[in-house]
């Protein structure tokens, strides 16, 4: 897929560059063309020569340089490549590009390209969750520019959260993703539902799950780069939207049922979101605390049941069904009933218990359940599950009619 590709990869300053230098081995065993530019940042981290002898390629490092200009200037290094590559791709870079300065080598080919771009942030958390960052950001994706990351974990700086740069092999899979010309889901619409519903107890209080959306949201991007048209209904999170997703945000199941029904209709519909089995008939002010009195009673209702719904929606029925089910105990056998009992095609199975770490971590181990029976998944990243989600999606919908516009 990628040998004869060329890509031009921009090395920003940050602890993460290191892994730039896997990235070019990796890219050069999959017969890709790699030149570098290395930003003076970069070059703190690592060598212009080791990435001049991992890429094969001369490094471009100054945009006053004579002889770099003479013999490439930085209008044909920005445009004599199929792929444009950020990683890592500092908080600062990331300023630079969507204020359009030129301040620089990487600047100035960033901003002189007619070529798409992908980067790979690195940054510490508090950085990356900046909203000046994340205004960036959506800037960016805004003018088509593409994300990879960042993950989630233990960061070079000795804290943890979000801002590590995508691993390797996600990067791969991007560029991949990119060049891919077979996109087996192009024409079909998809509906992914992601995150935890809140539902009001009063005010200011609310009932809520501990789902933090990561495995909803990467199976709605995971589709989209499949090429599938995707609606992600999220519900309260701290994620960012997914690049080539239409995202709907919504605060209650009620809410979210609503804006499922509007996305109508879809060939595919994916309900990942962990959605609130009840709801609390909320008091219209806060409720107080009497001193000496009893606690107050809450009454509850039952929520209406998003994935039920969507199995039997009659003529609007999504081809295919597929819903989650999160258990702490007897996982197979809980999730085999609800699939009966839901009426859906397929529920992807999974162990929420307190020592997997799966709510709001990374990685996942799912089991998916059908009609056939159950299919064991290993321990994946919430990534690398949502691919291979969407890779299994996809051949279900190989041999599939198309459904038309009118349907």
């Amino acid at each position: 897929m990628l040998s004869g590709r060329s890509v031009l990869l921009i090395v920003s300053g940050g602890i993460a560059a290191y892994k730039s230098l896997e990235l070019i081995r990796r890219l050069r065993d999959r017969g890709v063309s790699v030149r570098c530019v290395l930003t003076k940042g970069g070059a703190q981290f690592v060598t212009p020569l080791s990435v001049a002898a991992l890429s094969e390629n001369k490094v471009y490092q100054d945009i006053f340089s004579l002889t770099d200009e003479a013999e490439m200037g930085h209008i044909r290094l920005s445009r004599e490549a199929d792929l444009v590559v950020v990683a890592p791709c500092t908080a600062d870079l990331m300023a630079r590009m969507a204020a359009g300065m030129a301040d620089d080598l990487a600047a100035t080919v960033l901003l002189a390209t007619d070529k798409p771009v992908l980067i790979a942030p690195a940054m510490n958390s508090m950085m990356w969750t900046h909203p000046a960052t994340q205004a960036n950001l959506r800037t960016l994706e805004a003018r088509g520019v593409r994300s990879v990351g960042p993950n989630s974990g233990d960061l070079a700086c000795g804290e943890v959260g979000s801002g590590r740069m995508a691993e390797v092999p996600e990067i791969i899979a991007a560029v991949e993703t990119f060049f891919a010309t077979d996109l087996p889901l192009k024409g079909r619409r998809a509906l992914v539902t992601s995150g935890p519903t809140h539902e009001p107890i009063d005010p200011v209080r609310f009932i809520a799950n501990r789902s933090s959306g990561k495995q909803g949201h990467a199976v709605a991007a995971a589709l989209a780069a499949l090429g599938a048209d995707v609606t992600l209904v999220s519900g309260p999170v701290t994620l960012t939207d997914p690049p080539g997703v239409r995202t709907v945000r919504v605060e209650s199941a009620r809410d979210m049922l609503n804006a499922c029904r509007a996305a109508l209709p879809v060939d595919i519909a994916v309900c990942a979101a962990a959605v609130a089995d009840w709801r609390v008939e909320a008091a219209g002010q806060k409720i107080k605390k009497q001193v000496g009195g009893a606690p107050p009673v809450l009454t509850l209702a039952e929520n209406p049941d998003i994935l039920a719904t969507l199995s039997a929606a009659g003529p609007q029925r999504p081809t295919l069904v597929v819903g989650f089910a999160a258990e702490t105990e007897s996982v197979i056998a809980h999730a085999q009933a609800k699939l009966a009992r839901k009426g859906c095609d397929w529920i992807c199975a999974n162990d929420v218990s307190p020592a997997t770490g799966t709510f709001g971590g990374d990685s996942n181990t799912l089991h998916i359940i059908s009609a056939s029976g159950v299919e064991d998944w290993p321990a994946l990243s919430k990534t690398e599950a949502a691919r291979r989600l969407a890779a299994r999606i996809a051949e279900a919908f190989a041999t599939a009619p198309q459904r038309t516009p009118a349907e």
